[in-house]
């Protein structure tokens, strides 16, 4: 092997490695030992040392989750909210970012400024009027008044507007303006294809925020046929009697679809970078 080939390894690049090694150990960690919980009895979650090989009984705490709530009925709600929530929130937040970022008018820094100190409020400041107004609109215990709040989302107005005014030039869309192009076509031929990484970025973020939501769901959903499914899963801690083996099985497999989703963009997000922007 040439010298060219061969890489130098230094005391630094050993720490990085070391660190990044010990920093992922940490961050895999707990969703390891929640599998691991999810195939034992309820005893060893309080076992001393505690327990870091999986047992044998995934199935049977499963079925222990399926006999206590309506799981797959929960996640069926679950994943219909978080990704209609996805959709709207993409288009609203693209089309708002685009404005923001190619367009004048009047107000617009004003404009913008406000959608970013939404962001600093507590969210629950706003769950008594928020919870009136879906109220007044015969909203309670449906779908669509637990996904309607996430809709308008400050960041993803903020991100694409950064997105879009570094990524698409306006040499381009004044070209688009003189074949006769107007703004939506633009806006769907041009702006589209090019903000395709920031999609998945996005999409990322919005999917698993809503998808681990409790406060607000559990505040307008009260049938347990609308439930989602952290709101199923707080049902089954709701007695004095913990099977934690249970729990920790409906919170593992609660997290199968979040793992698939990600991979799913992350390989959107990929594919994106490779095949170009500008079509």
């Amino acid at each position: 092997m040439s010298a060219v080939g061969r890489k130098k390894i230094t005391g630094g690049s050993v720490f990085v490695y070391g660190f990044l090694s010990l920093a992922a150990f940490f961050a895999i960690f707990p969703f390891y030992w929640m599998l691991v919980m999810a195939t034992k009895p309820s005893a060893a979650y309080n076992s001393i040392p505690p327990a870091l090989v999986p047992g044998g009984l995934l199935v049977e705490n499963f079925q222990k989750v399926m006999d206590k709530i309506p799981f797959f009925q929960a996640m069926l709600n679950t994943l219909i909210i978080c990704l209609a929530a996805t959709l709207v929130v993409l288009f609203i937040s693209s089309l708002a970012g685009y404005a923001f970022a190619k367009f004048s008018f009047p107000g617009k820094n004003v404009f913008f400024v406000a959608i970013l100190l939404t962001m600093v409020i507590p969210p629950q400041l706003g769950l008594i009027p928020q919870y009136l107004l879906v109220a007044k609109a015969d909203l309670l215990d449906t779908l669509s008044g637990a996904m309607i709040l996430f809709f308008l989302n400050p960041l993803g107005i903020f991100l694409m507007r950064q997105y879009i005014s570094q990524s698409v030039p306006d040499e381009l869309m004044e070209a688009a303006k003189l074949d006769g192009c107007s703004n939506f076509k633009i806006y769907r031929s041009i702006i589209l294809p090019i903000v395709l990484p920031a999609f998945a970025t996005l999409g990322i973020i919005v999917f698993t925020a809503v998808w681990g939501e409790f406060l607000w769901q559990f505040t307008v959903l009260r049938n347990p046929d609308s439930y989602t499914i952290q709101v199923a899963l707080a049902t089954l801690t709701a007695t004095s009697n913990i099977d934690f083996g249970m729990v920790m099985s409906g919170v593992f497999w609660s997290t199968v679809p979040l793992i698939i989703v990600f991979l799913l963009f992350n390989r959107l997000f990929i594919s994106s970078i490779t095949e170009g922007s500008v079509k």
